[in-house]
């Protein structure tokens, strides 16, 4: 059996700065300068977040150009007014909307192509489409092809007898068409996780589920959506926290119309602060509706760290 070629002898250099001992301090000052680059990059988060923060406490606006201090009052306004109650109503009702139906839709999907086959293959590759356009691109496409004269939608519907729906010229179908956009444009993302979920579970249950003979949905009920379950939660976390902080959807789409019926907190938060231009008070939008989604994502990361913690104790 040839032996290994012999490793190269290491030179006089190599030699004397492996034998050189690091100095105390050097090993030391090591494990700080390694933190340098986290700490810069949490200083450009937190320090923008603090400046916004610290406006709110005035009544800086661009008609008073010497703002004055206010304290919490801007916040008092907010709750205080029924339009921030009517934006968080639709936000939330936006949010849990499209989570819903594309979290259903995703999961539908990647249960079709979790089967080997051809038109899945191709179907996989058209998938990702949506995902490749801006939001806001989407969006005026979609406005675009919901006129209701010249659009393609009304004129496919035509033979129906549905050629002249106003779309999103009434508030629940500008409400309805926002999440529809949302649903097309955001669907493949969730239909992509939940299928690299399905394909990582381990398949000797499906096999023994086969051999005794459990039929499709005992199977999907008590194997598959149980195990399933993290990734679809993963996607739901994402979707529910974007669909919260949504504007260039809706604003491309409708503006925030017909009225105030599809202005989110987003929105509301753009027409106080650049519109309007009351810029302490549209930043105070903007605080509360980071801690709302803040909350929101805490409370569902802390309910999926214990599925994974009670997934973690069931033995393979």
């Amino acid at each position: 059996m040839p032996s290994a070629p012999p490793e190269p002898a290491a030179g006089p250099r190599e030699e004397a700065a492996a034998a050189r001992p690091v100095p105390a301090w050097r090993r030391s000052l090591r494990p700080y300068l390694l933190i340098v680059p986290a700490l810069l990059l949490t200083g450009g988060i937190l320090y923008p977040f603090g400046l916004g923060l610290y406006y709110t406490l005035f009544d800086f606006a661009a008609s008073k150009p010497q703002p004055d201090l206010v304290g919490f009052e801007n916040y008092r306004r907010i709750f205080t007014q029924s339009s921030f109650w009517d934006s968080a109503r639709v936000t939330v009702l936006y949010a849990v909307g499209a989570a819903a139906v594309e979290t259903v839709l995703g999961v539908s999907v990647a249960l079709l192509l979790h089967r080997a086959s051809a038109v899945g293959r191709v179907l996989e590759k058209i998938l990702i489409l949506p995902l490749m356009i801006a939001p806001v691109i989407a969006a005026i496409m979609w406005k675009l092809m919901l006129q209701p004269s010249v659009g393609v939608v009304n004129h496919l519907l035509e033979p129906i007898g549905l050629g002249g729906v106003q779309w999103t010229d009434t508030p629940t179908g500008a409400l309805l068409s926002s999440i529809a956009v949302d649903v097309w444009v955001y669907t493949p993302f969730v239909a992509i996780l939940a299928l690299a979920g399905l394909r990582s579970l381990p398949a000797s249950p499906f096999e023994a589920a086969a051999v005794d003979g459990a039929g499709w949905w005992f199977t999907f009920r008590r194997l598959t959506l149980p195990m399933l379950w993290p990734y679809v939660l993963v996607a739901v976390i994402f979707r529910f926290m974007d669909s919260l902080k949504v504007f260039d959807i809706i604003y491309a789409l409708t503006e925030g119309g017909p009225g105030d019926s599809t202005v989110v907190l987003q929105i509301r938060a753009y027409l106080e602060a650049i519109r309007f231009q009351r810029y302490s008070f549209g930043i105070s939008y903007m605080i509360v509706l980071w801690a709302v989604v803040y909350l929101v994502t805490m409370v569902l990361v802390r309910y999926l760290g214990r599925i994974q913690s009670r997934a973690a104790e069931v033995p393979k």
